[in-house]
């Protein structure tokens, strides 16, 4: 991908999808809320919200060489974040748009969610 004037690199779904069967030093940023990561996020992401993203480096990340993949839900977080990381120092940042275009499997947390039924008996 191009370096933009924001200072991170931008590509397709598609060429991240094929960068990510090669394992390397690289970290997959999920910048959406915790809620929406939980409901689903692309497999070994680590859930970043956009909103925590300020201008000291998140502790999740303390290499500012390693490249880090970001995004959310749509594309327009992970450009927001993807800018901010860079702002901050980080320089293999590299945007990838939104889960809506993720053609590859999707991993939900394993939260047990328990349903109570209240039955009254008359």
């Amino acid at each position: 991908g191009d370096e933009n004037k924001d200072g991170y690199f931008s590509i397709d779904m598609e060429t991240a999808k094929e960068f990510f069967t090669v394992q390397g030093n690289y970290v997959i940023v999920d910048v959406r809320r915790p809620d929406e990561y939980s409901e689903g996020h692309i497999p070994g992401a680590i859930n970043i919200a956009n909103e925590s993203i300020g201008k000291d480096a998140p502790s999740e990340l303390p290499d500012m060489d390693q490249p880090i993949f970001v995004y959310c839900r749509s594309g327009r977080r992970s450009k927001q974040a993807s800018k901010k990381l860079a702002a901050i120092g980080y320089k293999n940042v590299i945007e990838f748009g939104g889960i809506l275009d993720w053609t590859g499997e999707i991993e939900k947390l394993d939260v047990e969610r328990q349903e109570t039924e209240t039955k009254i008996i008359n």
